[in-house]
């Protein structure tokens, strides 16, 4: 299959005391580049979510999010009296001491900032284990989702650029019964302004200069390697896999080649399919860019 380096998933699941929030997008870069945005009560799941990802994923700019949203107590629970944790105040009071000897100035925690302070009326049934369980489990189906959307989108951009390779196609084909036209229409001009110049102008002689118009001007290897290209886009696309890479070498040669058939061009028609090739070219470029 063929990816895209743009895709987007999100997913919550309801633990009882709290809701679990995982959402992950991406979108292009060079390389792979993975980054977190975890509340702290998840922040210990970051090794292995970071590990799953780049076993799917090779490349683009990746963002993972993930929090806790705590929920009122319901039934029984509703009535369960909650205390701070007393260790951890007593962590807070001693770094509350230490931070204004240092910084006088400073504002004394408040109690609102104290029982805000994650872990200080932590909920006891959820444990570290829970959530790493809950976690893994949810975090698994959503990175399933987040490739399939990259797929869905990869798939779509492949036949985008198959489109446009037909019509590149198209264009060649209509150019090659337009160079020997030219070359005549260039043959017929020449020797009529050869013989008003010199009277007694010999055949060779015009032969001579025509043979050297079309030298100038032949486009042949140019349209074989335009096909070729063309053919190596499409064996790349049905083989898939990683192909940004390989299909932005690709642009570049196919652009190489439709810049010289447009410097040779000695007609408007061939002028005109020049710049339609280059025309599908960027667009399938752009659309390349988006490719894993």
């Amino acid at each position: 299959m063929i990816y895209s380096m743009t895709g987007y998933a999100a997913a919550s699941r309801d633990l009882g005391s709290a809701v679990m929030n995982l959402e992950i997008k991406s979108v292009n870069s060079r390389y792979l580049d993975i980054s977190f945005r975890l509340s702290e009560d998840l922040r210990f799941l970051e090794m292995a979510m970071r590990e799953k990802i780049a076993g799917r994923i090779g490349r683009g700019k990746i963002e993972c999010r993930g929090y806790l949203q705590a929920q009122p107590a319901q039934g029984a629970a509703a009535h369960h009296e909650r205390k701070p944790d007393p260790a951890l105040l007593a962590e807070l009071g001693k770094l509350d001491s230490v931070v204004r000897s240092a910084l006088p100035q400073a504002a004394p925690l408040s109690v609102a900032e104290v029982l805000r302070w994650p872990g200080v009326l932590a909920d006891d049934s959820l444990t570290n284990e829970q959530l790493q369980a809950a976690a893994q489990e949810m975090f698994a189906t959503l990175l399933d989702d987040f490739v399939a959307t990259r797929e869905r989108e990869g798939a779509k951009l492949a036949d985008v650029l198959r489109e446009r390779a037909a019509r590149m196609r198209e264009q060649v084909s209509a150019a090659l019964p337009l160079l020997p036209a030219a070359l005549e229409a260039y043959r017929e001009r020449l020797a009529t302004k050869l013989r008003e110049a010199v009277a007694n102008l010999d055949e060779d002689r015009i032969r001579q200069e025509v043979g050297v118009f079309a030298a100038k001007i032949d486009v042949a290897e140019e349209i074989a390697r335009l096909a070729t290209h063309m053919d190596e886009l499409e064996r790349v696309l049905k083989k898939g896999g990683a192909v940004g890479k390989r299909l932005d070498f690709l642009m570049q040669e196919l652009n190489r080649e439709a810049n010289t058939l447009a410097s040779k061009s000695v007609s408007g028609e061939v002028t005109v399919i020049a710049l339609e090739l280059k025309l599908l070219i960027e667009q399938m470029r752009e659309q390349v860019q988006n490719l894993e």
